[in-house]
């Protein structure tokens, strides 16, 4: 499960144990001040990068579905004229196997909520 808002992204790994989501690891990030300037698509493409970079030794050799709040993501492999960081990560996930699958924002708990981290530069003074 991945999630991304405008500040932070975050990733859930688990398995399905009899219809029975069982979460394995849980991983959030604070966004930089050129991450926050993404757009949606990038950073939910940014919350997959990292969700396989920080789970690659579970994922390498292992089919994984991916769920998802925007269904754009599942489209962008197809592209031909995307952004050069948009290529760099969609080749960079090609060594894995991986399907995604479209859920409702509600539907995605663990991973909403990791991404909604406070907004590292706000002011706190003002």
């Amino acid at each position: 499960m991945c999630d991304a808002s405008n500040y932070a992204v975050g990733a859930v790994l688990g398995q399905r144990i009899e219809k029975h989501f069982r979460p394995i690891h849980y991983a959030s990030k604070t966004m930089n001040q050129a991450e926050t300037n993404y757009t949606t698509t990038e950073k939910e493409m940014l919350v997959v990068v990292y969700a396989f970079e920080k789970f690659f030794s579970y994922l390498i050799m292992n089919r994984s579905i991916v769920y998802i709040d925007h269904s754009a993501l599942k489209y962008l492999f197809a592209k031909k004229d995307a952004k050069a960081r948009l290529l760099r990560w969609i080749l960079l996930l090609q060594e894995f196997d991986f399907k995604f699958i479209d859920t409702k924002g509600a539907e995605n708990y663990a991973a909403d909520h990791l991404s909604r981290l406070e907004n590292p530069y706000e002011n706190i003074f003002d």
